[in-house]
């Protein structure tokens, strides 16, 4: 236990389970769902060609930061990732984000322009509307436990027995609840396309999400676009996850050699 406390205080907080790469040629960079952490994408690595490093991304509140608070507003978390993986940015990037994560991966590309620092070669964007079209419901982070609760079973991705335990959903329930302020409270403003291509992909059994949703995507690139749609719902990335990891992996060397 005391070795695995000395381990844990020794972790790149932002990136705990980053692994250098020899000869890699990208980083990415994944950004998780509200109430998510850096653990949904820690086989990604594995997954993915030797050319591909995976930085998954854990934010204040989330995962191995829990003890932290978390975030409750857009530009305070983009500006808290902008420090954060600044130190990371040393080579070509590609960020990707599902769900709540496609809007913080968005937002930080644009944080990274503004800045005139150097932005990631592709944006990939996976079960969440393009960022210009209205929120049609501001009220999550307001629902009651049970409603919270009832609310992400019917998305899926969360285990049942997470949900049938109320020691572990009481854990949960916060970080969830402050992700969706996040997400309540967004609005857009527009700043101009993005000149590096940007891929969207989503579930077909997605109902709340519908394709038009994730083809509105194309407005924020000047550059190539492509959706693609999987079978699933929400979390379809688990559900098809080698299908989907060998379109991505497609994607991500395209970007990088211009292809």
């Amino acid at each position: 236990m005391e070795h695995e406390e000395k381990f844990a205080v020794k972790r790149e907080i932002w990136l705990p389970y980053y692994e250098a790469r020899s000869g890699a040629r990208v980083r990415l960079f994944c950004f998780p769902c509200a109430g998510g952490s850096a653990l949904m994408y820690r086989d990604w690595q594995e997954n993915l060609p030797p050319a591909v490093e995976v930085g998954a991304v854990e934010l204040p509140g989330h995962g191995l930061r829990m003890r932290e608070a978390p975030l409750r507003e857009m530009d305070a978390l983009v500006a808290a990732l902008l420090a954060g993986l600044s130190p990371h940015f040393d080579r070509p990037a590609v960020f990707f984000g599902h769900s709540m994560g496609a809007l913080l991966a968005f937002e930080l590309a644009r944080a990274l322009r503004a800045a005139g620092e150097r932005e990631p070669a592709a944006l990939l964007v996976s079960s969440h509307r393009a960022p210009q079209l209205p929120n049609p419901d501001r009220t999550n982070h307001t629902l009651s436990d049970r409603q919270l609760a009832e609310k992400i079973q019917r998305l899926g991705g969360t285990p049942q027995e997470v949900l049938e335990h109320p020691e572990l959903l009481e854990l949960i329930l916060p970080t969830l609840r402050a992700d969706f302020e996040v997400l309540d409270r967004y609005h857009y403003v527009d700043a101009g396309p993005f000149a590096f291509p940007i891929a969207a992909y989503g579930g077909i059994g997605d109902e709340p999400l519908p394709r038009a949703h994730l083809d509105a995507w194309r407005e924020q690139t000047a550059g190539r676009f492509t959706l693609q749609m999987f079978p699933g719902g929400h979390f379809y990335l688990h559900d098809v996850a080698p299908l989907f990891l060998g379109t991505l992996s497609q994607t991500i060397l395209r970007s990088v050699s211009g292809g």
